[in-house]
């Protein structure tokens, strides 16, 4: 009777023993599985897209034609090497002037993105800078002379049809937007940008009053542009954080 006593405690106290290790193992494992957290992926690639309010200016405004791709490759977390290239077609008709800038340009730099995503987004807030270089002519069509004495009469319009060709102008920008990731890999962005005019090829007689990828340079150095963007994230790898 003792054996067998002796004999059932012991298998009692080596089951409730192996309990006790099972069940602290088991709480290990659930510990250290809600400690640890899984890695995020960092996707890294080109963007490719077009200027949308380009393409809708030349829809609705019968003097402009205009085309622009956009462009921004990631480097680092936050870095992004970013640019455009496009044309424009422009005619301006105002009360003295009438001409028409016709040309080309491409805008190089980078952004930087300061937008913390959360999970596996990848919106960005940006800030950057371009370097834009213009390669354009312009046409003087007609023009005016500018009278301020109200009791003559006005003078008629002078007919020029003067083209100025061979003409560029170099500028740099300060970049402010963001990109909003709307489907996969399909991005809606808008940007807004502070031009400063350095490098200026004027024609004789006349003024560059419009330079493609600057925009207006009424007021001298400065000035604004902005774009509205559509593009699409080709992913090339990925990195785990």
């Amino acid at each position: 009777m003792k054996f067998t006593l002796k004999y059932f405690f012991s298998l009692l106290f080596l089951f409730l023993s192996f309990g006790l290790f099972a069940q602290n193992s088991q709480d290990k494992k659930q510990e250290k599985k809600s400690d640890s957290v899984a890695p995020k992926i960092e996707r890294y690639g080109l963007r490719v897209g077009i200027d949308i309010s380009k393409l809708a200016q030349t829809l609705y405004e019968k003097n402009y034609k205009g085309f622009e791709i956009v462009g921004d490759y990631r480097l680092t977390k936050r870095l992004f090497l970013a640019g455009e290239i496009g044309s424009e077609n422009k005619n301006v008709i105002d009360n003295t002037l009438n001409f028409t800038t016709t040309g080309t340009y491409f805008k190089v730099g980078f952004d930087i993105n300061n937008y913390e995503n959360w999970l596996d987004m990848e919106n960005i807030i940006h800030v950057g800078l371009r370097y834009g270089v213009s390669s354009f002519s312009q046409k003087l069509n007609s023009f005016k002379i500018y009278n301020t004495a109200t009791y003559f009469p006005q003078t008629p319009e002078i007919i020029s049809d003067t083209n100025y060709n061979g003409l560029s102008a170099q500028w740099a920008e300060v970049v402010v937007g963001v990109k909003v990731e709307v489907l996969n890999n399909i991005y809606i962005g808008f940007s807004g940008r502070l031009n400063y005019l350095f490098s200026n090829k004027k024609p004789e007689n006349f003024d560059n009053l419009y330079i493609p990828g600057f925009n207006r340079t009424y007021d001298g150095k400065f000035g604004v542009g902005w774009n509205y963007t559509i593009s699409y994230f080709i992913p090339l790898y990925k990195s785990k954080k």
